[in-house]
């Protein structure tokens, strides 16, 4: 049976919702307590986010939301995806899969060359096999020794 899925631009009002959702996305991973409080502000939603040049959208299953992305410009060329969540019991059935596409055409047709980003370490293999390759490491300013990918995806024109 065919799910029915729609992914819409989110509302300002919905970012205590999608912060929550990327909280329970993020303790699918083997984080403990400590580092999921530590991790909470740069996982908030702010309103910013919400303005004309921020693209926040949410993926629905059905009308329930099932996971959210957002994509910030940082130049005429580079978009940042600053956000890829999943609800953890949605994890492994393709609508992480289906937010990247749709943040890949979107990307494309706002005339961006590429898409970087941040990845959490356990979710880089998603990245890889989406094609992103690693450009560097960011050293995390919440752990010691904590290093995150940064990596980077070529849009096709």
């Amino acid at each position: 049976m065919d799910e029915i899925l729609q992914i819409r631009r989110a509302h300002p009002e919905e970012s205590g919702f999608l912060t929550d959702l990327a909280m329970r996305s993020k303790a699918h991973w083997p984080y403990d307590r400590a580092f999921l409080e530590d991790v909470r502000p740069d996982l908030t939603l702010r309103p910013e986010k919400f303005m004309p040049d921020f693209h926040v959208y949410i993926l629905e299953a059905a009308g329930t939301p099932v996971g959210f992305c957002s994509l910030v410009p940082l130049d005429r060329e580079t978009v940042e995806l600053d956000d890829l969540f999943i609800e953890p019991d949605c994890i492994g059935k393709g609508y992480g899969q289906r937010l990247w596409n749709y943040a890949v055409n979107l990307a494309r047709e706002l005339g961006f060359a590429r898409i970087v980003l941040v990845s959490d370490p356990y979710a880089e293999p998603f990245y890889a096999r989406q094609g992103a390759v690693r450009i560097g490491e960011k050293t995390s300013s919440l752990r010691a020794g904590r290093v995150l990918p940064v990596m980077e995806y070529e849009l096709a024109r």
